[in-house]
């Protein structure tokens, strides 16, 4: 089975996949991982025979966000470069403003009236970790305090979170990784976010945050969670020494143990 097959099965219509982006994007506040208009969140939706996922939109806050306001964007093929610029690649099926122009290549996928809205500015690296992970059905990116705050340390940008805790393998393996820093919303961000997730569900950001993907929305929403509260332990644990770290032996057994729960 496909993720893109996961990711549509899980809903009824599109109507109902927007409406569970925009449920999971109001509870990042109350759950601890985000503040204000921070932060975006994307499922892969198809659209009769064009792939392409469902992200919230820049700028706005989410308790004002409503279903219409989401942004629908096509996957490229395959092996195929992009080549819509981002100031133009909004929902490409109408709409009043340049985000709804049609693109080279682009189609009208669905009869849904298009969102009038610009697509989050980190639209790329939706886009690209989608195209990199066919594992990957839904994407939570926040700027998570503590995640956030280990981002700036120069320790944690060049080694990541180490296994001071055996549930660093949540993440896919023995470290939490952090991607490199580049501006946001640029391509070279979104390089350095795919690179930092290649074997792994969830990275931080430096100087900027961190990302958390998922089978599906919700195991993408908890697995956040789980790093922000992996993050403050080991934030408090630095306020008092050096964190124990488990050897490669043991977190290779958790691994093992890990994806032997999960069956």
């Amino acid at each position: 089975m496909t993720g893109m097959t996961i990711a549509a099965g899980r809903y009824r219509c599109e109507d109902d996949a927007r409406h569970h982006l925009i449920s999971h994007a109001r509870r990042m506040d109350s759950a601890g991982i985000n503040q204000g208009k921070s932060g975006n969140l994307s499922v892969r939706w198809r659209r009769s025979d064009s792939d392409g996922f469902l992200v919230t939109p820049t700028a706005l806050p989410y308790d004002e966000t409503e279903i219409d306001d989401l942004v629908w964007l096509p996957l490229p093929e395959p092996g195929l470069a992009p080549s819509i610029d981002c100031e133009v690649f909004g929902e490409l099926a109408g709409g009043s403003g340049p985000e709804g122009r049609r693109g080279p290549g682009s189609r009208r996928p669905s009869s849904r009236r298009p969102s009038s809205r610009r697509p989050s500015s980190e639209w790329r690296f939706h886009r690209d970790i989608y195209r990199a992970r066919a594992d990957a059905c839904a994407i939570v990116h926040t700027h998570a305090i503590c995640c956030t705050t280990l981002a700036c340390l120069e320790r944690v940008q060049q080694h990541g979170i180490p296994a001071f805790h055996y549930m660093i393998a949540m993440a896919g393996g023995d470290s939490i990784r952090c991607a490199g820093y580049a501006t946001f919303g640029t391509q070279a961000l979104s390089d350095h976010v795919v690179a930092a997730l290649s074997d792994r569900s969830a990275c931080l950001i430096a100087n900027h945050g961190m990302i958390a993907t998922g089978r599906d929305l919700p195991a993408a929403f908890a697995l956040a969670v789980e790093c922000e509260a992996l993050a403050r332990m080991y934030w408090q644990a630095l306020q008092i020494g050096e964190p124990v770290i488990l050897d490669a032996a043991e977190m290779a057994r958790v691994l093992e143990r890990f994806a032997d729960y999960r069956r």
